[in-house]
């Protein structure tokens, strides 16, 4: 059954487009009920004919409209977008921020108005499979049966309890994707190097990690070190190459990878 808000979305780039999909194919909000605004008008015509969104011409307009409003532009953007239009929002208008870097504290200085929630999806929520992360203020609780309703089309929503597990959640879920594909292209890369065919390549590593995902996703699966266990004999090929990871301290690599995300996340914060 259709939820009877009025959703706005100001920018409407991949991770809003995700959104706006999950909304309609999941038959949450209607395609009459979303708006959108771009910086862009190109990117907000082809998007609002693909998945048959009201388009506004402005910001503002779209403010008005909604009941609910989506700020999905880029970090550095958010304050030059909303700024000077921040009397425009109304009071207990609800506030929806998907700008990472962008604390609570900021969101609300410059909407005191509002009510306010931020969330991070990440790209598997175009298929349905995604996390989507929130994080709000005491006082904002009470929105987060909304923020379900609304999003358990994408994936799985998980509120988390301050804005250090909102930044733990927002690189490794919303960045992890891209740092899975980085390990996907290594791993296709190796396999043409022994005369692959590049579609066949492709198959094995998609299919390698879907059915690994898959596996360690079963309602009684065992712990990951387990089924990594259950893989690896004894000086066998699999502890070879194993073996190999760690002396290489592929684990510190990918560590020190997640904590320069968390820092570009906390530099973002700074630069609003």
């Amino acid at each position: 059954m259709a939820i009877p808000y009025k959703i706005g979305f100001i920018g409407v780039g991949n991770l809003a487009q995700a959104m706006i999909k999950g909304l309609i194919e999941g038959k949450v909000v209607a395609p009459k009920a979303i708006f959108g605004a771009n910086r862009s008008e190109g990117k907000l015509q082809k998007a609002s004919e693909t998945y048959g969104f009201q388009s506004c011409p402005n910001n503002e307009e779209l403010i008005d409209l909604a009941d609910v409003v989506v700020l999905a532009m880029k970090p550095q953007d958010l304050s030059a977008a909303i700024d000077p239009i921040s009397s425009t929002f109304r009071d207990g208008q609800i506030v929806m921020s998907l700008a990472a870097g962008i604390p609570l504290k900021t969101l609300e200085k410059k909407l005191p108005q509002c009510r306010i929630v931020r969330l991070m999806p990440n790209t598997p929520s175009l298929i349905g499979r995604g996390i989507i992360g929130c994080v709000m203020s005491e006082k904002n609780k009470s929105l987060l049966t909304l923020v379900e309703d609304l999003f358990a089309p994408l994936g799985s929503v998980l509120p988390m309890a301050d804005e250090d597990q909102f930044e733990a959640l927002t690189v490794s879920c919303s960045s992890g994707p891209g740092f899975i594909f980085e390990l996907m292209m290594y791993w296709q890369d190796w396999i043409e190097e022994r005369g692959i065919e590049p579609e066949i390549a492709r198959k094995m590593v998609v299919e390698t990690f879907v059915g690994t995902a898959l596996l360690a996703a079963q309602p009684k699966a065992a712990a990951l070190e387990e089924l990594q266990h259950k893989v690896t004999s004894k000086k066998g090929v699999t502890a070879a190459g194993l073996q190999s990871m760690r002396e290489l301290e592929i684990e510190r690599a990918l560590r020190y990878s997640f904590e320069k995300a968390a820092l570009r996340n906390q530099e973002l914060a700074k630069e609003s």
